[in-house]
């Protein structure tokens, strides 16, 4: 909260505090109130990755929906279009980030409109030049993807990449910080804890004070196929968004209450401009609208947008992209 501080203006404090109240109201009454525009956004940059991670559509290769590159013209005219309002935008929904050649660019342009900026990365692609980009691009807050300490570990989850490569990347980071005497961007090792990686969660720890990263956090993993088990699901529950039933079938932890708080905050925008309810639609099957036809307001207060938050305020376990919704499953290290 105090880094989004130096963002806030009054045309954004003012827009936050009509969301609120208006989240607040529809979850006491049921009823879906809204008022404000979104707080936060999150844009993809692009769908390409160079990994192939097992349980991520990018790795997998198996998206239905179109694939491609998010332009640089078309982000600036997104950014131009909602700066009095957003304050938060994660720059990062499927693939990549730096696969698109445009993406320090586009970082630099939000930062510019004092929004609080953030994405993450495999960090394969943090060369020397990079890095510094990176740094005075004025990003905020820099996740970092190291799901394992060893190559052998890593790999097993994060196909075709090198722990190596994540490690001279993340120091090129805090290298190029500490020659421009900056403190962003805040630098976060995530650590997807799975069964083969969930004791190494002390050594990625001890890694990341070696380096000069600021924090770790450990997230537990989403799996599409867990009723009967799944072997990457860590033995440690603490680590994990499923439980094992007494007839030895699993179950999502968290209980699917009827509201969402991101379903009055926030959107995510997909390459082309699609506007998706949350980053659990990974295929965009539930499009409320289209930058490229119609304004963000426009969209975000449409008729298919008031009755999909109605459904989730009337029956959210019949909605199947919430099926498998853990929100708040990080913790930090």
């Amino acid at each position: 909260m105090f880094r989004l501080m130096p963002k806030l203006s009054v045309s954004r404090i003012w827009n936050a505090v009509k969301v609120f109240s208006s989240y607040y109201y529809s979850k006491a009454f049921s009823i879906p109130a809204h008022r404000g525009l979104p707080v936060a956004l999150s844009i993809e940059p692009t769908t390409s990755c160079n990994l192939r991670c097992p349980e991520c559509p990018s790795g997998l290769r198996s998206f239905s929906r179109p694939t491609g590159m998010l332009d640089e013209n078309f982000f600036r005219e997104i950014i131009d279009q909602v700066s009095d309002h957003v304050l938060y935008l994660t720059f990062y929904f499927q693939g990549e980030p730096f696969l698109n050649p445009a993406f320090t660019n586009m970082l630099a342009y939000a930062s510019s409109k004092k929004i609080f900026t953030a994405t993450s990365t495999n960090a394969h692609y943090l060369d020397d030049a990079t890095a510094r980009k990176v740094v005075e691009s004025g990003l905020d807050k820099l996740i970092i993807s190291i799901d394992g300490t060893s190559q052998e570990t890593y790999e097993q989850y994060r196909i075709g990449g090198s722990i190596e490569k994540v490690l001279e990347g993340s120091k090129r980071v805090v290298e190029w910080k500490r020659k421009l005497k900056s403190k962003t961007p805040h630098l976060i090792f995530q650590f997807l804890v799975l069964k083969h990686n969930e004791h190494e969660t002390g050594k990625v720890k001890r890694i990341a004070d070696a380096i000069g990263v600021d924090d770790v956090v450990f997230k537990t993993a989403q799996v599409y196929d867990y009723e009967n088990g799944n072997q990457l699901v860590p033995s440690n529950e603490k680590y994990s968004r499923y439980r094992k039933n007494k007839d030895g079938t699993w179950k999502i932890k968290n209980k699917l209450l009827n509201h969402c708080w991101k379903m009055w905050h926030s959107c995510v925008i997909t390459w082309d401009g699609k506007i998706v309810p949350c980053c659990f639609d990974k295929d965009a099957a539930h499009v409320m609208g289209d930058l490229k036809e119609k304004n963000l307001s426009e969209i975000w207060n449409h008729d298919s947008y008031r009755q999909f938050r109605s459904a989730i305020l009337q029956n959210r376990s019949e909605i199947d992209i919430c099926k498998n919704c853990t929100e708040g499953t990080k913790v930090l290290g």
